[in-house]
C-alpha cells in the first residue's frame, strides 16, 4: 500500500479523518442547489487552511468530507470554520433554510480518523522501542 505523506516546516504527516455532520433536527435541506454551493464552500475553507479533500458527498441529511488537514491547524478548527462560514453564507443566499432552522448545524460532529496501521501494529510496535 503506498503511503503518501504531507509536511509543512515543521511536520511530516498523514492525517486522514472522516468527518460527519448533520442540519438542525436532521432536517433534509441540503438539496440542489445548496448541495453544489456547500461543496464550493467546503473546498474553499480547505484550500484556506491548505487542507486536501479527499472525497466529500452532501446527503440531503447530513455531510460527509475524507479530508487530509495539518495537525499543527487541526481537525476541529477545520471543521468550526467549515460549519461556520457554510452556516453564514448558505442561509444569507438561501432565505428558506432561515425560516425552516433556528441554526443550520447541530453542534455534533462526528470524526474517525482513517488509514494507517491498525492498533494492533502499533501498540506492539510502541511497547518494543526499548528493547531495540
Amino acid at each position: 500500500m503506498e503511503r503518501a505523506f504531507k509536511s509543512n516546516n515543521n511536520w511530516t504527516y498523514s492525517c486522514k479523518r472522516h468527518v460527519v455532520f448533520c442540519p438542525k433536527y436532521r432536517r433534509k435541506v441540503l438539496t440542489p442547489p445548496i448541495d453544489a454551493r456547500l461543496k464550493e464552500i467546503i473546498a474553499g475553507v480547505a484550500e484556506e487552511t491548505r487542507s486536501e479533500i479527499l472525497e466529500m458527498e452532501v446527503m440531503p441529511d447530513h455531510v460527509h468530507i475524507l479530508c487530509e488537514v495539518d495537525p499543527q491547524y487541526g481537525i476541529a478548527p477545520f471543521v468550526r470554520r467549515v460549519k461556520g462560514r457554510s452556516s453564514r453564507l448558505l442561509r444569507q443566499e438561501f432565505p428558506k433554510l432561515k425560516s425552516r432552522l433556528p441554526t443550520l448545524w447541530t453542534n455534533s460532529v462526528f470524526c474517525s480518523t482513517v488509514g494507517g496501521s491498525p492498533l494492533s501494529v502499533i501498540k506492539p510496535y510502541i511497547e518494543n522501542q526499548k528493547n531495540r
